[in-house]
């Protein structure tokens, strides 16, 4: 209650703001719209109480810009109300699962798409958060300081104005006598850049050396790609785990002092500008472990020579949480990738005993962040690992996922369960960041643990779920028990829904729950929901939670029958003409359905073509599945 009256408030204040003062800035046209989502997202991301005291942002002085009271009200909350690190996570991962899959599909487009058939199909995430992590780049590259600069100065230049990308750019630029050369590609070129680093160390010179190589790959209508401007944070690690302190780095025939009011600097920020480049770092008295790409400073994909054993040295000790993270992650999708070879050879799948004992010391760390432990030991998603593969197969995948976890959480049971039994709380509910990672940390246990489909651990779920206090550990106890199929599952449904029916939010939640799961043959009990009576195919939210959340589950809506296929294709017809935005985006669910076997790949088109034949088939279902067919 205290967070929802928060909440309440700054919409109250702005409100009162926004009618006394009206919008300052507003967009030229839809074009633009980047911008304004951009800056609302980057905010609601990135900016803490002591970032806006540090920065002079003033929530009341640049609402104004974002033409939007509720958008305006996100504020600095959610980075405020919890961890920096664990934010950062979830916004890459949301890129990853969601924005990079789109960018490599035929509906891949710039951040400023050149046109469009129907608007609709394009307010999507590429607006939004590669919008924000494009402002989030400005910021990286000039530090918060000059990022206020370049504010100041845009509202100075624009107040009362219609404007571009170009002109935000402009004034970020000339408020900073800053060199952005081909930074506004990130506007107008589709794709995500992939990003190649390979590394050398000179012992009898004692420098270091980093060589860059990048490419975007081709995408509708962008067959050829110009080089982009990456900004690429960086830090190296001695043999200790401590960080090493740089100097400088000769570049492009010039050599840069990175040394800043003669304090040490652990982290610089590296401009990658070419196709190919090589940065040589000086004064670095043994060789290093890169940590590149710190907090993740550009939405790309980044291919490293990093060893296993430099990955589990950072998994260990970078001081940068993120990449912390993200060297678990790389092990991981590596450790799965090579499972999934095994699989599909019939081979024995046997877990790296070294990935067990990393992730067991990360579990064991109490001088971690209990939410960043929970993110740490959570694996890469069955989607992301078929991305990176050249031709996705769901069921290998489904099937080397539910193997590490169950195998994690054999090994780990006894860490795992008292993991549980250490952050339980009779206390009321408060909103705040400690009982919210102690939350995240032992719904993660649990469901680990509810893998294993032994009675003592599903009454340990039921007992959870019984003596839930909140939602949060309630629903979790319920994800955990739900993910094996029988009479326990069924039963505990049907008292949740019976308990939470009259809140529509939380049915929605109970639906997508459903859809989501990865039980054998789980479409048949999709469809059955369709006919439940708090269904409503009318009601788009319902209509993402369960239609959209059972695409959501790979092995299911890509089983080998079609079925999934069959199910979607259904959907979409009955949809279009109830709703043709929402119908699209549900059709977009096949816009990669090139990426599989022959046999999924000719399932898929029947649909498509299907979809596409029907008379009165709207424009925004046409664009997606048209464009679709011809890719």
């Amino acid at each position: 209650m205290k967070a929802e009256s928060e909440v309440l408030g700054c919409i109250a204040t702005c409100v009162d703001y926004v009618s006394k003062n009206h919008c300052r800035v507003t967009c030229r046209d839809w074009f633009q719209l980047s911008l304004k989502e951009g800056l609302t997202v980057f905010r609601d991301q990135n900016l803490d109480g002591e970032e806006t005291q540090e920065v002079g942002w003033k929530p009341k002085a640049y609402a104004p810009f974002l033409g939007s009271v509720s958008a305006s009200c996100l504020l600095e909350f959610s980075s405020d109300m919890g961890s920096r690190t664990v934010k950062r996570i979830a916004d890459v991962s949301r890129l990853r699962n969601y924005q990079f899959p789109q960018d490599a599909g035929p509906m891949a487009h710039p951040v400023r798409p050149h046109s469009y058939i129907k608007m609709d199909n394009f307010y999507t995430g590429k607006f939004v958060f590669s919008g924000a992590e494009v402002v989030r780049m400005y910021k990286t590259l000039l530090g918060s300081q000059g990022f206020r600069k370049g504010m100041d100065l845009y509202f100075k230049r624009h107040d009362g104005q219609a404007v571009t990308c170009e002109d935000f750019f402009a004034a970020m630029r000339d408020a900073n006598d800053a060199d952005f050369a081909n930074f506004l590609l990130w506007y107008s070129q589709a794709g995500t850049p992939l990003v190649k680093v390979t590394s050398s160390y000179n012992a009898e010179a004692h420098t270091y050396s980093l060589k860059f190589s990048q490419e975007v790959p081709p995408t509708p209508g962008q067959p050829v790609k110009e080089p982009m401007f990456i900004p690429v944070a960086v830090g190296f690690l001695d043999s200790t785990g401590k960080e090493m302190p740089l100097s400088s780095v000769y570049h492009d025939g010039t050599l840069q002092s990175v040394v800043s009011n003669d304090q040490p600097t652990y982290t610089t920020v590296l401009r990658v500008t070419k196709k190919e480049e090589e940065f040589l770092f000086s004064d670095i008295s043994e060789k290093p472990i890169a940590s590149l790409l710190r907090g993740y400073s550009a939405p790309i994909r980044l291919d490293t020579d990093l060893t296993d054993s430099d990955l589990f040295f950072l998994l260990a000790h970078d001081s940068d949480e993120f990449n912390r993270w993200e060297a678990g992650q790389v092990l991981a999708r590596k450790l799965m990738l090579g499972l999934v070879a095994d699989f599909q050879q019939n081979r024995p799948l046997v877990l790296n005993p070294k990935f067990v004992h990393g992730l067991k010391s990360i579990l064991l760390d109490s001088s971690l962040d209990k939410e960043f432990i929970a993110k740490a030991i959570t694996l890469p998603g069955e989607g992301e690992i078929m991305d990176i593969m050249e031709v996705a197969d769901p069921d290998a995948v489904h099937a080397v996922r539910s193997f590490i976890r169950k195998q994690l959480a054999s090994e780990l049971r006894a860490e795992l369960l008292s993991t549980v039994e250490k952050n339980r709380s009779s206390e009321d509910y408060v909103f705040n960041h400690p009982n919210m990672a102690r939350r995240a940390l032992k719904n993660v246990a649990l469901g680990y643990l509810a893998l294993l489909d032994d009675p003592e651990l599903t009454e340990l779920a039921l007992h959870e779920y019984r003596t839930a206090a909140n939602m949060t550990e309630q629903f979790a106890a319920l994800a955990a028990i739900a993910q094996i199929p029988g009479k326990t599952r069924d039963d505990v449904l049907a008292d949740f829904y019976s308990k939470w029916q009259q809140d529509f939010l939380v049915v929605n939640k109970w639906f997508a729950l459903q859809a989501m799961a990865d039980i054998p043959q789980n479409v048949e009990n999709v469809r059955n929901l369709l006919n439940h009576p708090a269904f409503d195919l009318r009601n788009p939210n319902k209509v993402y939670s369960l239609i959209g959340g059972f695409c959501g589950s790979p092995v299911n809506f890509h089983a080998k029958d079609g079925s999934g296929y069959k199910f979607l294709g259904e959907m979409v017809v009955q949809l279009d003409k109830i709703n043709p935005q929402v119908a699209s985006r549900m059709v977009s669910a096949f816009s990669r359905w090139k990426r599989y076997d022959d046999t999924r790949k000719s399932l898929a088109k029947a649909q498509l073509e299907m979809i596409v034949a029907c008379n009165g088939l709207s424009e925004n279902v046409y664009e997606i599945a048209s464009k679709s067919l011809a890719a």
